[in-house]
């Protein structure tokens, strides 16, 4: 067996030019684990921009590109070329941008949601599977080390059968006063049909929610029953909703997100009650996860002392040290990095590509919104997935 060290990927970016916070948070966690270089973008739509935005990241000129098709045209004929490309646009343009660069055969990583319809989502499935093609999808939260415990726990059956499943995720940028104006809403383009999709907070954080949930618990819902709401006068999306699950073992959940829950900075909590124990975990505290027997104390279980295998492939330092968003994106990475080498040597895909959220996670999270907008429509009915 050789102990080589597999080189750095080739990462290229479209989208996340300066000034783009989600842009930079994704060049971190590349370089975090030295498992990429960033080589190559074409980082804004608009072409000045683009072009110093690429130099301030030390590009050469020839590799700073104005238009996505053209960086995947050329990228592609390079002996150098890139081999991943990761997408940090607003959503419109995942399905198209990660269309140019699946045929010409690059791997994607891309932010969530996938696409702004099911069927752009569908189609991305089909084209990265004939193409054989890794697609990553940054579900940022199932990187946390006690996130893939708690799965690991319901997996080995430690709590029982699960009978509630109970998601929130709570922020409350949207309630300040200077997000309620006309002129906010109207240069937002998360509150812009075209470039957002049909859901506002939905598509935003409640998809995060709904992969959190069925990512630990390890069950999907068969039905829901959703309510969209708008707090804010001059908003065309959705920046409230709530849902209520049933799913085919019997079991129940409640899944509410909010952007107007004043007070909440990026409050994501899990709750997941199963026949023998319970398990909570909450996002502002990640570097720890309660379980709680029935009968029992509740037990407060720490990151690097939990001993589980899925919990330490994604832990970086010692007990105490705390680690935390960056770090668990940077995770989605690395385990992006060892499926892309192994499609490369013609190899099976590692144990890592297990918990790694793909196309296959954001064609699901698409049929969520789906069904969100089809049971609010029909009066808040119960409508299948």
């Amino acid at each position: 067996m050789s102990n080589q060290v597999p080189r750095r990927l080739r990462l290229g970016m479209v989208g996340g030019g300066d000034g783009a916070f989600i842009g930079a948070v994704h060049r971190i966690a590349a370089r975090l684990d030295d498992c990429y270089e960033v080589v190559a973008g074409a980082l804004s739509g608009n072409p000045d921009r683009a072009l110093a935005s690429g130099a301030a990241l030390r590009f050469e000129p020839s590799r700073s590109y104005t238009d996505y098709r053209e960086m995947a045209r050329l990228e592609a004929a390079r002996p150098d070329g890139i081999d991943v490309v990761a997408i940090v646009t607003p959503n419109h343009l995942h399905a198209p941008v990660a269309t140019a660069f699946l045929e010409a055969g690059i791997h994607v990583i891309c932010d969530k949601p996938l696409a702004i319809s099911l069927a752009e989502g569908e189609a991305l499935a089909r084209l990265a599977r004939e193409r054989n093609r890794v697609f990553a999808l940054t579900h940022t939260y199932s990187g946390y080390p006690m996130v893939r415990h708690a799965r690991e726990l319901v997996a080995a059956g430690a709590i029982g059968d699960v009978r509630l499943v109970h998601v929130e995720y709570a922020q409350d940028w949207m309630a300040e006063a200077d997000k309620q104006g006309a002129h906010f809403q109207a240069n937002d383009w998360h509150n812009d049909p075209r470039r957002a999709g049909p859901t506002g907070c939905t598509s935003d954080i409640g998809t995060h929610a709904f992969h959190l949930a069925g990512f630990v618990s390890g069950i999907q819902p068969g039905e829901l029953l959703a309510e969209l709401h708008s707090f804010t006068p001059e908003r065309v999306l959705d920046d409230h909703v709530q849902v209520m699950l049933r799913y085919p073992n019997g079991a129940r959940g409640m899944l509410w997100s909010s952007q107007m829950a004043t007070g909440c900075e990026n409050a994501l909590k899990l709750r997941v009650f199963g026949s023998k124990a319970s398990i909570a975990f909450d996002q502002e505290n990640p570097n720890e996860l309660w379980l709680t027997p029935q009968g029992g104390t509740a037990q407060r279980l720490t990151r690097g002392r939990v001993g589980g295998a899925a919990a330490s492939h994604a832990t970086r330092v010692p007990a105490g040290h705390p680690e935390g968003y960056l770090e668990a994106f940077a995770q989605l990475y690395r385990d992006a990095a060892a499926c892309i080498h192994a499609v490369q040597a013609g190899l099976p895909l590692p144990d890592a590509a297990k918990d790694l959220p793909t196309v296959i996670d954001g064609v699901a999270g698409m049929r969520f919104i789906d069904a969100v907008l089809a049971s609010h429509a029909a009066g808040s009915r119960w409508t299948a997935l």
